[in-house]
C-alpha cells in the first residue's frame, strides 16, 4: 500500500481507503462477523483511512467501527454530520451540530473525532457560510481535529473551497463522472485541500460484474434509490440509469489494457489514482476478499496516456449525456 498526504491535516493516508456505508446495512443486511472481517482485512492491507457517517444504518456503522478491537495505530477515522434527524434540511445550528458530533464520538469510542465532514448539506447552507465557522469553533473546542465537506456537485465543491479552514473535500469522481478533472482538482491542490473520492466504482457498475438481470436487496440503495426516489440521484450509479450503465461499463472494458494482474475494478481505481490531487479513494466492500482486491490497485502501474485519452473521449461522447441530476 502506498500513502499520500491528506491536505492540510498532516496525515499520511492509504491511497485506497475503506468506505463504511455498507457496515450500516444500507447495501443489504451485513452480519456482525462479516463487518469485523472487513475491518480486519482493511487493517491487514495497510488501509488506514476509514470513512463513515452518523446516518449509515442509524449509527450502526460508527458503532461497529468503535467496537472493533484491532484498530491499526495510525488509523484515521472520518465521519460526517449534516444529514441526521433534526439537522437536515433546515435545522442547522452550532448546538445541533455539536450534539450530533458528540453522539458520533460516543459511538466511535473517542473523545476527539479525527475528521468531521459536512455531509451533503443544502447548497444554500454552504453559501451562507455560518456552518464553516461552527466547525472551526468545534475544532477549537477539541471535539474535532479537522473538518471537511462531502458534496454532491462541483459547484458546491468550489463553494467549500472558499473556506480557508477546510482540510478535505469528498467528491464523486470516477470513469463515469470525470468532470472534476477539468478544474476542481487543480483548485483543491492549490489550496492544499485533500481530495477524498467516493463512489469510485459508480455503485459497482464499473466492476463490470452486473448484468441487465442483476437484482439488489430491498434495503440496498441501488434498489430503492436507483432513480433518485430517496436522495440525490447522482449518489446511486453516478446518476446513470442502471440498464444503460451496464452497457456503458462493457464499453469501458474494451478501452482498458489487458492485464493478468488486475481486473476492471482495480483498473478503474488506478485511473483515479493517476490524478495526483487525489489523496485517497474510499472503496466499499461486501467482504474481506473485496477489500484486498481494492487495495491491490495501489500497486498497479499508472495507465498509459493513450488509455486516459480514450477513456476521456468515451466519457464525453458516450457517458456524460446519460447522467441525471447536477454534476
Amino acid at each position: 500500500m502506498h500513502y499520500r498526504q491528506l491536505g492540510k491535516t498532516g496525515y499520511r493516508v492509504s491511497e485506497i481507503g475503506l468506505g463504511c456505508w455498507q457496515l450500516g446495512g444500507d447495501f443489504g443486511p451485513l452480519a456482525g462477523d462479516t463487518a469485523s472481517d472487513i475491518l480486519q482485512a482493511a487493517a491487514d492491507c495497510g488501509i488506514n483511512f476509514w470513512d463513515t457517517a452518523d446516518v449509515y444504518g442509524g449509527g450502526e456503522s460508527e458503532r461497529r467501527i468503535g467496537a472493533f478491537a484491532q484498530k491499526p495505530e495510525n488509523l484515521l477515522v472520518a465521519t460526517k454530520v449534516g444529514r441526521g434527524q433534526g439537522l437536515y434540511p433546515d435545522g442547522y445550528s452550532l448546538s445541533a451540530v455539536r450534539d450530533s458530533l458528540r453522539e458520533s464520538a460516543h459511538r466511535l469510542g473517542v473523545d476527539t473525532i479525527d475528521l468531521a465532514q459536512l455531509h451533503c448539506v443544502p447548497p444554500e447552507v454552504l453559501q451562507q457560510g455560518d456552518i464553516f465557522h461552527w466547525m472551526a469553533q468545534l475544532q477549537n473546542e477539541g471535539l474535532i481535529r479537522h473538518y471537511g465537506a462531502s458534496v454532491e456537485t462541483i459547484e458546491e465543491a468550489f463553494t467549500c473551497l472558499e473556506n480557508p479552514g477546510l482540510a478535505t473535500l469528498q467528491i464523486i469522481f470516477n470513469l463515469f463522472r470525470q468532470d472534476a478533472a477539468e478544474a476542481l482538482l487543480d483548485a483543491a491542490q492549490e489550496k492544499n485541500v485533500g481530495i477524498i473520492v467516493r463512489l469510485p466504482l459508480a455503485s459497482g457498475l464499473l466492476t463490470g460484474k452486473f448484468t441487465q438481470d442483476s437484482h439488489f436487496a430491498e434495503s440496498d440503495h441501488r434498489n430503492y434509490n436507483r432513480d433518485g426516489a430517496a436522495f440525490s440521484v447522482g449518489e446511486t450509479f453516478g446518476g446513470i440509469p442502471f440498464e444503460k450503465g451496464v452497457e456503458l461499463a462493457q464499453g469501458v472494458r474494451t478501452l482498458l489494457p489487458d492485464s493478468a494482474n488486475s481486473n476492471q475494478a482495480t483498473q478503474a481505481l488506478r485511473w483515479i489514482l493517476d490524478h495526483p490531487a487525489v489523496s485517497t479513494i474510499i472503496a466499499g466492500a461486501s467482504g474481506p476478499q473485496q477489500v484486498a482486491s481494492n487495495a491491490s490497485a495501489s500497486d498497479l502501474a499508472p495507465l498509459p496516456v493513450s488509455t486516459h485519452r480514450a477513456l476521456a473521449e468515451y466519457y464525453q461522447q458516450q457517458v456524460r449525456p446519460h447522467i441525471r441530476g447536477a454534476i
